[in-house]
């Protein structure tokens, strides 16, 4: 979108002061933080800032994640930098920004603007930009894609989609993690069956977003990621009547029994899988993908409801997995989900103030901002904005002196891990967006 010189003027101004939160100076931070956030140079590289950077600089143009010139550049350097600015400060004027106008509206931009940042050309979203996170897994691409285009921008989020369909196995299934030059798996992870339903979900995501007048092209163009996802979740499932076998999930370790993290997604994607269809014009595989969904909903109702969502079906602690039994990863929560939900943080409770993956995860003192997110976008797609606005004020309050948000937080509050971190970046702007009361709409690129 080329803006003219007047509005794009306006929209400097605008978001002059948005993307740079000084929190503190950087001596104080944890050498467990890897960085305190990315920057883009003219050539569009990424550059990851070292924790030692002076909160006191912004290191960035306005409205953006470039990196100002150095002050030996050239004039021909600096004209590069400042032309990469004004393209990414249309990009961010061409956004409706969940949020806006609120006291979160700076931690909105600058997520949107780390999500950014990790999407690579082709539509490889990367985790994060340190070496062990600059993959491309299917879950936090998923979530990624859904924010950018709640966020009006439809056609970067079908790239996402896109990338994610072209490294999906034929049979439908999905590795763990995937190089961003599409080259395939790095290691021998394996298989993650919980990609099939994350991928689903996010195409129905994007799906709705897109104006109606497009939908049914948008999802016909990702046809192949459609059919093979749906094709694995009904086998591994039996359309629905069976728990799938065990799987790793998003704790990311080899398990021997089946977890709520690994089959809540699965629900959550043959119910998109339905909407898809019915998108498409085909009653009948909608029909097909909705009789699955509900069977396999009330097979785990049957399996962990007994033990209060836990885990495994009858034990193993509570599980920040409860939360894609919610909306809007489910269209309705059953009753006693709800009450599961709503009993979890109190036994996922970290002392930094956030929430762990699981009441047996290993570490007992740092606090994940996935699963702290994860919970406020349960909480805000559920109308309960007050426990939504909460736990997005800790997020909000965590980041790193550039603004981003790290994956973890240490029990003293200081941010740890890599950062910024897809998957929490686009909960947060999933949250905002039901927050705003435009859930399951998207909005008109400039508006």
């Amino acid at each position: 979108m080329r803006l003219p010189a007047a509005v794009l003027g306006v929209v400097v101004v605008a978001v002059a002061t948005m993307g740079f939160v000084p929190r503190g100076r950087a001596p104080s931070l944890p050498s467990s933080l890897y960085s305190v956030g990315v920057g883009v140079a003219a050539d569009g590289g990424r550059v990851p800032l070292p924790v030692g950077k002076d909160a006191g600089e912004n290191p960035f143009h306005p409205g953006t994640r470039v990196l100002l010139p150095a002050r030996d550049a050239t004039l021909t350097e600096i004209v590069r930098v400042r032309a990469r600015a004004a393209q990414e400060q249309a990009w961010l004027a061409a956004a409706c920004v969940p949020g806006a106008g609120t006291r979160f509206a700076d931690l909105s931009a600058t997520a949107l603007l780390d999500l950014r940042v990790l999407t690579l050309t082709g539509g490889a979203m990367v985790a994060g930009w340190t070496d062990r996170w600059r993959y491309v897994w299917p879950r936090d691409a998923s979530a990624g894609a859904a924010a950018l285009a709640v966020s009006g921008h439809v056609d970067d989020a079908a790239q996402v989609m896109a990338f994610l369909e072209r490294q999906q196995r034929r049979d439908g299934r999905f590795e763990a993690r995937y190089r961003p030059d599409g080259s395939g798996a790095p290691d021998d992870r394996g298989i993650q069956l919980d990609g099939s339903g994350w991928a689903l979900w996010g195409l129905a995501a994007v799906a709705r977003a897109t104006p109606p007048q497009d939908r049914a092209g948008v999802v016909a163009a990702r046809r192949a990621l459609l059919d093979r996802s749906v094709a694995a979740l009904l086998r591994v499932t039996s359309d629905g009547r069976e728990l799938p076998p065990p799987s790793p999930d998003y704790w990311e370790v080899r398990e021997r029994r089946v977890t709520l993290g690994s089959v809540a997604p699965m629900i959550a994607g043959l119910h998109a899988a339905s909407e898809l269809y019915t998108v498409l014009g085909e009653p009948g595989r909608a029909l097909r993908t909705q009789g699955a969904a509900e069977r396999l909903t009330a097979t785990v109702r049957d399996r962990f409801a007994g033990s209060g969502y836990q885990r495994y079906p009858d034990r193993g602690g509570a599980d920040s997995a409860v939360a894609m039994m919610m909306p809007p990863f489910q269209p309705v929560a059953d009753p006693q989900v709800v009450a599961a939900f709503r009993a979890a943080p109190a036994r996922l409770a970290r002392p930094g103030g956030g929430l762990a993956p699981g009441e047996q995860w290993r570490e007992q003192t740092v606090s994940w901002t996935p699963e702290t997110a994860l919970f406020a976008l349960g909480a805000a797609a559920s109308g309960d904005r007050a426990e939504a606005v909460q736990r997005l004020t800790w997020l909000d309050s965590r980041r790193t002196p550039l603004g981003s948000l790290p994956e973890k937080v240490l029990a003293d509050g200081r941010p740890a891990g890599v950062a910024p971190l897809a998957w929490t970046a686009a909960l947060v702007l999933l949250t905002l967006h039901e927050l705003d009361g435009t859930a399951g709409t998207g909005c008109t690129a400039g508006g």
